[in-house]
């Protein structure tokens, strides 16, 4: 397919959290195109935003009506109530889509035999992504000039209803590469294991070493230099093998290895490590499924 949704059949869509950070992020993108969008948000500060980007809103009841597909575009903690309120008045063969896996693979979302469940979630845009606009170059989270591939599961084999997700899911997270499809549970296992319990906490720890750094004499700018620049080759020789680390730089990392990285640490991708983050991220005793 092509990284456009221009050429798929329409739908009508409701934004559920509009005027929230991802609700305004996705409904910035399907404004402009030819979908019918309904726009719901119930707290003030949210309502101000919408209407002051020159959106209508429209109460829950009226915009999931007619609903092809309902985006839940509100934080996790809220998702169950949210999806209780919602998924009763939704249409036979209306799509519940998500932004985020964990309230789906914890099975706090509610269900309807005749309404059926989707996840997605974008990549945002690569490290390695090419980029030629000033506009490409500052779109570091995606979905407003720079290229991105997104990730999505959907409960249904009906390829009508895949083309759907996935015309939405370019809609809203464009522009987009490649829609990749995995089960729920793995959309889980990539976030929040891959990316949030190890990516975003590498990123953490390389802002607390860069601190560090400072605290011990050496100028922050000289030290932020070689942190970004070798962050980039890191990545480069790891993930894509541009260049061999030298035989000096391969003793240090393991000495690195040794000193900071416990040596069980993935057991974080076993499924009751999987269940415990999830629980703590959800503020739950545990996931009962």
């Amino acid at each position: 397919m092509t990284d456009t949704a221009t050429a798929a059949p329409t739908a009508t869509i409701a934004v559920i959290g509009a005027g929230g950070k991802m609700g305004m992020r996705v409904s910035n993108n399907l404004v402009k195109t030819a979908h019918t969008v309904y726009y719901s948000e119930n707290s003030p500060v949210g309502q101000e935003r919408v209407t002051a980007a020159g959106r209508v809103i429209t109460p829950t009841t009226e915009a999931i009506r007619d609903a092809d597909v309902v985006i839940l575009a509100v934080p996790d903690l809220a998702l169950r109530a949210v999806s209780a309120e919602v998924v009763p008045q939704l249409k036979s063969g209306a799509v519940l889509l998500t932004l985020d896996p964990a309230a789906a693979y914890a099975g706090l979302l509610t269900r309807r035999e005749d309404v059926i469940q989707a996840v997605t979630h974008p990549c945002h845009p690569s490290v390695f992504v090419e980029r030629h606009t000033p506009e490409e170059y500052a779109d570091t989270f995606g979905g407003i000039a720079a290229k991105q591939d997104a990730i999505a599961a959907v409960e249904s084999d009906d390829p009508a209803v895949r083309e759907l997700v996935e015309t939405v899911v370019r809609a809203i997270f464009a522009p987009v590469v490649d829609v990749h499809w995995v089960t729920v549970k793995q959309l889980a296992q990539l976030e929040p294991t891959l990316v949030e319990t190890i990516a975003c906490m590498i990123g953490a720890l390389l802002k607390e070493s860069l601190d560090e750094t400072v605290k011990i004499g050496i100028p922050e700018p000289a030290a932020r230099s070689i942190l970004l620049g070798h962050t980039q080759v890191a990545l480069a020789n790891t993930l894509k093998g541009d260049n061999p680390f030298s035989d000096a730089c391969l003793i240090a990392m393991e000495y690195g290895r040794e000193m900071i990285i416990k040596p069980d640490w993935k057991r974080v991708f076993e499924d009751s490590e999987l269940d415990k983050n999830l629980a703590r991220m959800l503020h739950l005793d545990h996931i009962e499924r």
